[in-house]
């Protein structure tokens, strides 16, 4: 394991195991496992543990768990139990394993006549935002493997973060199949899997990512709520002109994987959220707005002036108000008060949040999830007292 980077400082330190080897058989056991070594505090200097596991097992509801600003208590269901229809559970770490799209899953033989049909500027518009999204769910991976893995040592948050790894990497996959299916020519192809070097306002979002990852100064907090605009802010505005696509009707494989992946990277976000409130030592409100509202600024810049969403038909004032509404509910989930008061311009975009809207004649619907996984034991098995 690599070394521990704190979230608060300036020091270094190298983590030790937060739970001892085999715990699992002991879950509701009392144990007090040892501190990692931590970093001086700002403030006093004293040495304090990266995470440390104060009371019980993970059943123990008395447990709690400390960063330097992060405090986790009440046991190991941080979110709704299983089977309340809410958002993943920590510890239930099947429900985004249910929620992984697979590219093999995805259809892609209609899309190439449709693609074949566009409009120039259509094809410059989709292409750069695939080139776009390859790039920056490889810097989501960054920051977890490199930082949020290293920092948190709460178990579950931890194996949260495992599934997350997992599901960014099947989504870079979806946008390399979805560029090797449109993009026929060896260089243009290879122009947009560089996306980050060859495109001044790909790099200027992945930058501004990037920049948290390599903070040393920043706190957690103030980390996650960037990360949270990463992937609430900067992927919100592409998922929505990627919708837009699917309201005309044009590439029914493009905007079902959308459809799968905008899914995902809600559930991340939401995890962001929660992490957020659980935070012993929050930035300020102040703060947490200027976090917000630089990454509004970047995306309205991305999608109205670098790469304006009116080269497929849409109205870059409306996608303005659409960034800025998904802001407001941001900093909802985070638990402060909007700042740009703005509605959502797009009907389609409520449509889209409606669970178990599921034509008939469909073949897949993006309310699914895979065979075995959450499944009861009652499920999938043969029985002759079916009624027919």
């Amino acid at each position: 394991m690599a070394s521990g980077r704190g979230a608060g400082g300036g020091g270094r330190g190298r983590p030790e195991q937060a739970v001892p080897k085999g715990a699992g058989a002991g879950l509701g056991r009392r144990r007090e496992s040892r501190s990692i070594r931590g970093r001086e505090s700002a403030a006093g200097g004293s040495r304090r543990g990266l995470c440390r596991r104060r009371r019980g097992g993970l059943g123990d509801p008395r447990a709690t768990w400390a960063l330097p600003e992060l405090e986790v208590a009440g046991g190991s269901r941080l979110l709704s139990s299983r089977g309340s229809g809410g958002v993943c559970a920590m510890g239930d770490p099947e429900r985004p394993e249910a929620a992984r799209p697979e590219p093999d899953e995805v259809d892609l033989s209609k899309d190439l006549p449709h693609w074949n049909k566009l409009k120039s500027d259509e094809k410059y518009f989709i292409s750069h935002i695939l080139a776009f999204f390859a790039a920056s769910d490889g810097i989501v991976n960054e920051n977890l493997v490199e930082r949020f893995s290293q920092e948190v040592q709460v178990p579950e948050a931890r194996c949260f973060y495992g599934f997350q790894i997992l599901i960014e990497n099947v989504h870079s996959e979806m946008y390399s199949l979805l560029i090797d299916t449109y993009i026929r020519d060896p260089k243009k192809r290879e122009f947009l899997f560089n996306a980050i070097e060859t495109m001044p306002y790909v790099k200027k979002k992945a930058d501004w990512a990037l920049r948290w990852i390599e903070d040393r100064k920043s706190t957690f907090g103030e980390r996650v709520v960037a990360f949270a605009a990463v992937e609430g802010i900067f992927f919100s505005g592409s998922f929505a002109a990627i919708f837009w696509l699917k309201k005309r009707g044009l590439m029914p494989g493009l905007t079902f994987s959308n459809e799968l992946i905008s899914r995902d990277e809600g559930l991340h976000c939401d995890f962001a959220c929660l992490m957020f409130q659980y935070l012993v030592n929050k930035p300020s409100e102040e703060r947490v707005r200027e976090i917000i509202v630089n990454a509004v600024e970047i995306e309205q810049e991305f999608l109205t002036e670098a790469l304006p969403v009116g080269l497929i038909g849409m109205n870059c004032v409306l996608m303005k108000q659409y960034i800025e509404f998904v802001a407001d509910r941001l900093l909802v989930e985070l638990g402060f008060s909007k700042v740009f008061q703005a509605e959502n311009p797009f009907d389609f975009m409520e449509n889209i949040s409606l669970e178990g809207k599921t034509n008939f004649f469909e073949k897949r619907v993006a309310e699914y999830q895979r065979f075995a996984v959450m499944a009861e034991t009652t499920d999938n098995v043969f029985t002759l007292d079916a009624d027919f």
